[in-house]
């Protein structure tokens, strides 16, 4: 490839577009609405919250100097990650802190490009997350989800005319920011039944000797402040 092509991809991916109508900001979030409350459709979309919460685990790992082993998702929407290095200490704090905060800080983070107008950025941005994250992946599931999320952001983003992009991107991160808060609501409720003993709060509290509710209402505050300033970008308040 010549450099002016490098050049005109580069402007491509780096430019800014207009800002999309404010019926299609609504529109896309009212439709993430019926993709999250519904239990029937949360069963199968919740799906892209797991590649969500167990990338930003495998991210963090990495970030904070574990070596990360590998990565599984499984048809029930629940996830692994494995990573290896230090038992304890602030970098096993902080992966294991990252599952149920990920999902609505990837969404924050869209909402900041949407809001400068960087919709085909966000598209390319997670095309390559879920590339590298594919990487990682080690059952035969995990990489049939991730290789069609990733598809179909790569299609989006390269295929479609603009207000097509602009619908998917905004829908993708209002998808985020709102299915990032159910989570956790449903560990909360887990917790109550006495299930899910090995969470991540309960990891966490383990780690740190601080109480596993503690860590519970710390996701609930991430998650729930990310809505709040994401939203309010999206829909330019």
């Amino acid at each position: 490839m010549d450099t002016t092509s490098i050049a005109g991809l580069w402007d491509r991916v780096s430019g800014t577009q207009p800002d999309p109508s404010q019926w299609l900001v609504l529109t896309t979030a009212a439709i993430a609405l019926c993709v999250v409350l519904p239990h029937g459709v949360w069963r199968l979309s919740r799906n892209a919250v797991t590649i969500a919460h167990e990338g930003g685990h495998g991210l963090v790992a990495v970030l904070s100097g574990r070596r990360l082993d590998g990565i599984r998702l499984h048809s029930d929407t629940s996830g692994l990650t494995l990573s290896r290095g230090k038992p304890t200490g602030i970098g096993m704090v902080l992966t294991a802190a990252a599952g149920y905060t990920a999902p609505s800080l990837l969404g924050l983070g869209g909402a900041w490009l949407l809001a400068a107008n960087h919709i085909t950025l966000l598209l390319w941005s997670a095309t390559a997350l879920l590339l590298l994250m594919l990487v990682m992946i080690r059952n035969a599931y995990g990489v049939l989800t991730v290789f069609l999320t990733g598809g179909l952001f790569l299609l989006v983003s390269w295929l479609t005319e603009p207000e097509v992009q602009a619908a998917f991107a905004y829908g993708a991160v209002w998808f985020l920011l709102l299915g990032g808060v159910r989570p956790v609501f449903e560990l909360q409720g887990k917790r109550r039944r006495g299930g899910a003993a090995d969470s991540d709060a309960d990891q966490l509290s383990r780690l740190t000797h601080v109480p596993a509710v503690v860590w519970l209402l710390f996701f609930h505050v991430v998650t729930l402040c990310c809505l709040t300033g994401g939203g309010r970008w999206l829909l330019d308040l």
